[in-house]
């Protein structure tokens, strides 16, 4: 017999009946029931009972075994009554009477319990990883990881697509993020930088010649945690493609994302739905005009809508001093609310305010008839030609973002989203996938008073070399897309602009010269001067994806070791102080940083 086991714990069923076996895993749980002591030995693949009486060697061991301590056990499978059969276990029609105990490990006092699924404070869960990892949500979430990433390699594969791994340690390149800093021990002052993205490598690799590949990436950010994002480090299904358009990259990279989550659409009994193909594409300014952002989460229904010519000339005066000024008035339907309470709606318009907005206008409907300020001063019969345009009934609402174009479009999207919520409209059983395309390629940044990148430099225009010496910059679009899935962004992706004269008047036209492209990007733009395919790719955050497929509302539900928002590594204590013979190794003195200001 092996050493620690004939089985795992979730193997044994009826037909193991009188067969004696050697079970090892975790104690999960321990009954008394008054002499006969029942535990649940948990090991990676299920549970199996086992019980102990006053006739079992076993039970002395048992009665002095803190939950978690790691056992071996020797016994005989029993079949359990009827009554005490449990349906919900695989194991659940059989238990194991403990002849002999073996304690591999034992456990001291938890600083939070296995099993159940109470919740506890992120310190203490992040500090205790490999307790929390223990859990069966978590467990089965990191199971779930496992083979989405497993099924998108195969699947890859199959497209034809080849794997390779870029560099890790690679240099310093003007990105969206801050990049993290390697020193370098041999040249001294001198640093790598760990990849934002396999970006350039990739693009060198269409060059070399291998025509598609893909990558399950590791990437480096210096940046902020949010819910869908982790501080430090995320994985990417990394592509790209040579000889392709932009359709060519979408049928590629379709399947794989649409079966993947068709793959896992019914995890843990949930029959989700997922849109079908081909996914819709959205054209940029469609985005922000009906969805008030470039992430639209499709599964709710409602649609923003400009009605500031509506409001021309109005009789209520701040709605059209506001289009007199230039600016819009977007308007947000909130169907089927004529039996809300006055409350819901100023309930809104306090929560714009408690978002930074000036607030939230609105007004009700009923079997027709409008209420509020607004209605009051616009008119009835105005409101109603307002609605009859908007396709809305008798009994639909409305909302109201006025202001500046983009203000009204970010409060316009944060409404929306709040409205479907409060409303119930956003079905939780689907997946719905868009493309967003035809981004602007430059947009003027109001700060720096000058035309400058809007969304990724390395793209190309749409138009190539005669639209940039043609076309007013703000009215150039580019062959850039993003993949969104139920409001979140999985990835952005381009076909590249791999001509070095098309490239270079990029830059000139975002006030870059030739010789800051030459130093800032020396590897690609001299590789393009030797024959360079068109070419293009896009790159899928893994973690997205299974945080999409596991439906947990944060990123680090997901990864095995996540950070905190501080971007710390509480269990392993990183970032941490280093030694003074390490620094002095890479030729590093560290300067203190400044302490507060004294009065």
């Amino acid at each position: 017999m092996h050493a620690y086991r004939t089985h795992h714990c979730a193997a044994l069923r009826e037909t193991d009946v009188g067969s004696d076996v050697r079970l090892s895993g975790w104690v999960h749980r321990k009954r008394d029931h008054g002499g006969v002591l029942f535990i649940d030995l948990r090991d990676h693949y299920g549970i199996t009972q086992i019980v102990a009486d006053a006739d079992s060697p076993a039970l002395p061991t048992f009665e002095a075994l803190r939950v978690e301590s790691v056992v071996t056990i020797d016994g005989t499978v029993k079949k359990r009554s009827d009554a005490t059969i449990n349906a919900n276990l695989p194991t659940g029609a059989i238990e194991v009477f403990a002849r002999g105990a073996t304690v591999q490990s034992h456990a001291q006092e938890l600083p939070m319990p296995v099993a159940g699924d109470a919740e506890y404070p992120e310190d203490i869960r992040l500090r205790y990883r490999y307790l929390d990892l223990r859990r069966e949500r978590l467990h089965a979430n990191m199971l779930l990881r496992s083979n989405v990433i497993a099924s998108l390699r195969r699947r890859m594969i199959d497209q034809g697509f080849t794997e390779f791994q870029t560099p890790i340690l690679t240099a310093s390149s003007p990105e969206g993020a801050r990049d993290y800093l390697v020193p370098s021990r041999v040249h001294p002052g001198k640093f790598y930088a760990l990849p934002q993205a396999p970006q350039m490598f990739k693009q060198l690799l269409m060059v070399a010649g291998f025509d598609k590949y893909f990558q399950i990436a590791p990437c480096f950010r210096d940046e902020d945690a949010r819910a869908d994002r982790s501080p430090g480090e995320f994985y990417q299904l990394d592509f790209e493609m040579s000889f392709v358009t932009q359709e060519d990259v979408f049928a590629a990279i379709e399947p794989v994302l649409h079966g993947v989550f068709e793959e896992y659409a019914d995890w843990q009994g949930r029959g989700r739905e997922v849109s079908a193909l081909p996914f819709r594409r959205i054209p940029y300014r469609e985005s922000m005009l009906k969805y008030g952002n470039d992430k639209p989460d499709l599964r709710n229904p409602i649609l923003i809508s400009d009605v500031s010519e509506q409001f021309v000339g109005s009789g209520f005066g701040r709605f059209a001093s506001i289009v007199d000024s230039g600016d819009v008035v977007r308007a947000i339907p909130a169907p089927g609310t004529a039996e809300k309470s006055r409350k819901f709606f100023d309930d809104m318009n306090s929560w714009a305010q408690g978002e930074g907005f000036a607030g939230l206008g609105y007004a009700t409907r009923k079997g027709g008839e409008w209420g509020g300020p607004i209605a009051k001063n616009h008119g009835e019969d105005k409101m109603t030609a307002m609605a009859d345009a908007l396709g809305l009934g008798p009994d639909d609402g409305l909302f109201f973002a006025a202001g500046k174009e983009a203000q009204a479009a970010k409060l316009a999207g944060l409404a929306r989203t709040r409205v479907g919520e409060q409303l119930g409209l956003i079905d939780p059983n689907r997946f719905e996938f868009c493309w967003i395309v035809d981004f602007p390629m430059f947009e003027y940044d109001e700060d720096a008073k000058k035309v400058d990148f809007s969304h990724n430099p390395f793209s190309m225009p749409q138009g190539e070399m005669e639209a940039l010496e043609t076309k007013d910059p703000l009215d150039i679009l580019a062959y850039q897309y993003d993949i969104v899935c139920n409001g979140v962004e999985l990835s952005s992706g381009a076909i590249r602009n791999h001509r070095p004269e098309i490239m270079y008047k990029a830059f000139e036209v975002a006030g870059y010269s030739k010789e800051e492209v030459d130093t800032n990007f020396a590897g690609m733009i001299n590789a393009f001067k030797f024959g360079a395919p068109p070419h293009g790719g896009s790159a899928p955050g893994v973690d997205r994806m299974v945080m999409l497929l596991a439906g947990e509302p944060n990123i680090r539900e997901v990864v095995l070791f996540p950070m905190n928002q501080k971007a710390e590594d509480l269990m392993m204590a990183a970032p941490g102080p280093v030694s003074a013979k390490q620094l002095r190794e890479l030729n590093i003195r560290l300067v203190e940083a400044p302490g507060p200001a004294k009065s």
